[in-house]
């Protein structure tokens, strides 16, 4: 038996019938048939022994896989590989084959916390990838590993310039946007005072800035001032 079928029938013993059906109303656009079942910290617990598995490589490389928990697992795998040129491999082989927002918000490999000149090269060319997940994925590693000491005032202006009417690369951008002004509020609020955002991003930024415990009672007041009259937004 392939190492592809055992991995899949594990996971169908380890099937949640009603967290598959939560799980289908909050992934859109994906087919709930190819939803399992199987809770992330199961998800986990299981990357984190086959990656012991002389033979993960057959799984890894099988792609694209058939279910939505399989790709879960795939990411959860991937963030767990200790060897970088290793896991930029495979994160660059699995990326075209992420179609949403879970498994790409998911995958947060450990091991580029210390490989942050080579990371920021690939976080480049992700931004400028005309695949949405893909695209969202460099937004997301920016946001998580370019915020602090290894902050640049050109990073913000990478997702500013990003021209997309896709609602998950917008989100991703509010995000990162509004975790900026959190941890760089100085260098970053110019980007809502002058309004070089498009105003849907514009508004999820503030809105999403003013429900942080991170922003001070003061920032939140000036940010809510900064608003553009007449714009809505709606979550999906």
């Amino acid at each position: 038996m392939s190492l592809k079928i055992k991995i899949r029938k594990y996971l169908s013993s380890l099937q949640d019938t009603q967290y598959r059906d939560f799980q289908a109303k909050l992934i859109p656009g994906i087919k709930p048939s190819s939803i399992i079942g199987v809770r992330t910290p199961e998800l986990r617990k299981l990357a984190k022994n086959l990656l012991k598995e002389e033979n993960i490589g057959e799984f890894l490389s099988d792609l694209p896989h058939k279910y939505f928990d399989e790709n879960q697992l795939h990411a959860f795998i991937i963030s767990e590989i200790k060897d970088f040129d290793l896991c930029m491999k495979e994160v660059c082989r699995f990326l075209p084959y992420v179609d949403n927002w879970a498994t790409c918000d998911q995958m947060s490999p450990k091991v580029f916390k210390k490989n942050k000149m080579s990371l920021i090269k690939k976080i480049k060319e992700w931004i400028h990838s005309n695949k949405v997940y893909t695209k969202r994925f460099g937004i997301g590693m920016l946001m998580e590993h370019f915020l602090d000491e290894d902050f640049d005032p050109s990073y913000p202006k990478l997702v500013a310039g990003i021209k997309s009417d896709e609602y998950y690369i917008n989100m991703m951008r509010a995000w990162y946007f509004a975790t900026a002004l959190a941890k760089q509020y100085k260098a970053v609020v110019s980007y809502i005072e002058d309004k070089k955002l498009d105003s849907w991003t514009h508004s999820k930024t503030i809105q999403k800035a003013v429900e942080s415990y991170r922003i001070t009672a003061d920032q939140k007041e000036y940010l809510k001032s900064l608003r553009i009259k007449g714009s809505k937004n709606k979550e999906v």
